[in-house]
């Protein structure tokens, strides 16, 4: 940048600041972290070269902010209040700036500056972790000192969840305010419930990074515990209230996993009355199986949560230990019926990467992610994970056997370890953690053949074949759903009426194998549409007609 361009981007801020004030905004942000900023990377002096004012010493890097500091407060400071995002460490030691470093001395020197100091950590993977990698707060370790070096109100993140930890970070004079993004997200009304003391209402954050993925992949915004996010204008779905129901009538849930409970629940709030039949002793499906894995605790949420709310309701009754038979549906006459019953995954080498069951894989040592749940786990190695589902279950099935003792090695097609989880800015905390476990991993590569001792692999980059030692396999490849109630009540739908039953719908993975989300969002679809007519579009999106003229909602 020459000087002009430093004058044209100090324009730009100020008209940009300028036309937030006349939009109605009560804050306008200098921003300074992520690493994504201009203003951040003039503070760094491995990307500050410049030998002019505005390069070398520290206080010459940090005249652009400054500069972008006063220009705004100039421009907006009698009504806005002008707030500061920086980053108060980027986790590189020497090389980036430090919470006892070169940061640290920004926020004094400009400590009085602005009106609010918000404070964080960059880049958006560090800031933004999840549970699997970072505890509620881990932040504070870093921003502590903020302030101590200014009178300025000071706020900060952390993916905070508990109230307590809130409270706590505030009286012990670590922060003003609580930021909280994907916590909202998770509750938009999280404030007004702990204003109201209703803590066991809150629907905490279980740290997944869903949320993230819809900006990597250009998707709705979509959230595991609020199903009705990115809804809310599109839809009119309200995150707190549910429209009643239309009729009379019960409801009879079969599965109660994410999507049973969640299904449960809105219909319950809807005014039906609600039946919801577990075939185990546990309630919770993939969710509880998937919560003890390495890292995936906070995951249990999504299923306390549900629970908590369905038990104080009296119009929800829970059935434990009640598998359910075709008849059994038809002789309960219920009128409307949500067959939850999950998914269960192959272990016969069929995934993504193949359409045809691999030779080998139907020998007693191949074990699925269902195994491993289960506490099926091989006894000895080396054992050898063919992930080819490229989430995080390949991951941390790989832990699990590591943490047993047994040298473990990874083997993917994709071009990198866990490769969806870009997504949910994962990939590399989940790659570093391998290597740091000693497990090896092998990409650009199929399992093509097992005989009990060793696989056959096929490079995807040059078509050569090899072949590994391997006393067990571990096949995480696709699912399927668990339909077999549903398909014996589809044969029997000239008998639904007579039953009382006005409709039966496969939910979640029953449906559609898909991610937890997904089926937390298809059950609280169905009890939002029941009674309902069907929406075919997407009704904020339907043409407009107006004047003999079409209009189109954007």
């Amino acid at each position: 940048m020459d000087k002009q361009d430093i004058r044209d981007l100090r324009k730009w801020h100020r008209d940009a600041a300028i036309r937030s004030k006349k939009a109605g905004f009560d804050i306008v942000y200098v921003y300074a972290t992520h690493d994504l900023s201009i203003a951040q990377q003039f503070l760094e002096k491995r990307k500050n070269d410049r030998n002019d004012e505005y390069g070398g010493s520290l206080e010459n890097r940090a005249r652009l902010l400054r500069e972008l500091i006063e220009d705004t407060k100039e421009a907006v400071g009698d009504t806005c209040a002008v707030a500061v995002r920086i980053a108060a460490d980027e986790l590189l030691g020497d090389a980036g700036l430090t919470h006892d470093g070169e940061a640290r001395d920004v926020i004094e020197m400009l400590a009085e500056l602005p009106d609010l100091w918000d404070v964080n950590i960059s880049t958006w993977p560090n800031d933004s972790q999840t549970s699997r990698f970072a505890k509620e707060g881990f932040q504070e370790q870093y921003t502590s000192f903020v302030k101590r070096l200014t009178t300025k109100p000071v706020v900060g993140v952390g993916r905070f969840t508990s109230p307590d930890t809130m409270v706590s970070q505030i009286r012990r004079g670590i922060l003003d305010f609580i930021g909280a993004a994907r916590p909202s997200i998770a509750d938009p009304f999280l404030p007004k419930k702990i204003e109201e003391g209703r803590i066991d209402d809150i629907r905490e954050c279980i740290g997944c990074n869903m949320c993230v993925s819809s900006d990597y992949t250009s998707t709705n915004l979509r959230c595991t515990q609020n199903p009705t996010m990115g809804e809310e204008w599109r839809r009119g779905w309200h995150p707190e209230s549910i429209p009643p129901k239309k009729s009379d009538g019960s409801v009879l849930v079969v599965g109660a996993g994410p999507a049973g409970l969640e299904a449960a629940l809105a219909a319950a709030r809807r005014g039906f009355e609600v039946h919801l039949a577990e075939a185990t002793s546990e309630l919770g499906g993939r969710v509880t199986r998937e919560s003890k894995l390495p890292g995936l605790s906070e995951w249990a949420r999504v299923r306390d949560w549900r629970v908590s709310q369905l038990e104080r309701l009296e119009n929800v009754s829970i059935y434990r230990e009640s598998a359910l038979e075709p008849e059994h549906v038809l002789e309960f006459g219920a009128r409307h019926v949500a067959i939850a019953t999950g998914s269960t995954w192959r272990s016969d080498g069929i995934g993504r990467d193949s359409g045809f069951a691999v030779p080998g894989f139907d020998g007693a040592n191949v074990y699925s992610p269902d195994d491993l749940m289960s506490g099926r786990v091989p006894s000895g190695g080396p054992v050898i994970i063919w992930d080819d589902d490229h989430y995080y279950m390949g991951g941390v099935l790989a832990e699990r056997c590591r943490a047993a003792g047994l040298d473990v090695t990874l083997v993917t097609p994709a071009a990198t370890l866990s490769a969806w989880t870009v997504n949910t800015l994962e990939a590399v905390p989940i790659a570093k953690k391998i290597a740091r476990l000693g497990i090896d991993v092998i990409t650009y590569a199929s399992v093509i053949g097992f005989d009990g001792s060793k696989v056959r692999l096929v490079s995807a980059l040059t078509g050569a074949e090899s072949e590994l030692p391997c006393s067990a396999l571990v096949t995480v490849t696709a699912r399927l759903p668990v339909d077999a109630l549903y398909l014996g009540l589809d044969q029997m739908s000239d008998r639904w009426g007579n039953a009382g039953i006005a409709s039966i719908t496969r939910i979640g993975d029953c449906w559609a194998p898909s991610t937890i989300q997904q089926a937390v969002y298809t059950g609280h679809k169905w009890a939002r549409g029941l009674d309902e007519e069907s929406e075919g579009l997407i009704p904020r999106e339907l043409p407009m007609i107006e004047s003999g003229r079409v209009k189109v909602a954007l």
